[in-house]
């Protein structure tokens, strides 16, 4: 294959991260008590823009997996929730396959955390609470798009916004599309990864133990992995 001889050569792409050494006695008792803290510090760093952006990664059955970023919109013990269209790709793979991974890319802070568990669907009365709460535009939005289908074109879309803007003007209720709602993954792991000098990055995980016959527990173990 021919070389771009203007292009930049990724491998020359290096950054000495110089951090804060990040120990097993430093962390919260559980993953969502740890969570919170690093997400209001990174909430209130101007260098992040949209701290909740996070990398959901999904799989069909057969193993092949596809990511994309969302944006997460609450968070508790009972895990992490964003908003999609079940047609979706995502939502697909999901109700196929329900193992998941989500991914914070916290860069300035040379922070990550990687959550990994099962999605399901939250209550419909949840879905519709959340969905008030979005700009009147963005409602229209989740009805004009059947995410991840193929289209002609732009301008297809943008017609299709006009009829339901024109349907439902500003200060009128939109309903909720019935294939739009709420994904709740239910954590089994939480990574907390800090990036270090010389590549020698912090790795603590929280893993879920589970109860008496295989019923997962509330407690946690910590465990440290290689860089």
């Amino acid at each position: 294959m021919g070389l771009v001889t203007d292009a930049l050569d990724p491998a020359d792409m290096r950054e000495q991260y110089r951090t804060t050494e990040l120990s097993p006695a430093d962390l919260a008792p559980e993953p969502i008590a740890q969570f919170t803290r690093w997400f209001k510090e990174t909430a209130e760093n101007p260098a992040i823009h949209e701290p909740n952006a996070m990398i959901v990664s999904t799989a069909t059955p057969d193993g092949r997996p596809s990511s994309r970023t969302v944006l997460l919109k609450h968070y508790d013990r009972a895990g992490f929730v964003f908003f999609t269209n079940y047609g979706s790709r995502k939502g697909a793979e999901m109700a196929a396959n329900p193992y998941v991974s989500l991914l914070f890319p916290w860069h300035p802070l040379a922070r990550q955390v990687i959550v990994t568990g099962r999605a399901g669907r939250v209550g419909r009365d949840e879905t519709v609470a959340y969905f008030r709460t979005r700009p009147h535009g963005s409602q229209l939005g989740a009805w004009a798009s059947t995410q991840s289908s193929v289209i002609e074109s732009r301008a297809e879309l943008l017609a299709r916004y006009g009829e339901l803007a024109a349907r439902y003007p500003e200060n009128t209720q939109v309903p909720v599309p019935p294939e739009w709602g709420g994904i709740r993954v239910v954590p089994d792991a939480v990574e907390f990864w800090q990036g270090h000098e010389n590549r020698l990055h912090d790795r603590l995980r929280y893993v879920r133990e589970d109860g008496p016959d295989g019923a997962a527990g509330e407690t946690w173990r910590v465990e440290r992995l290689a860089p």
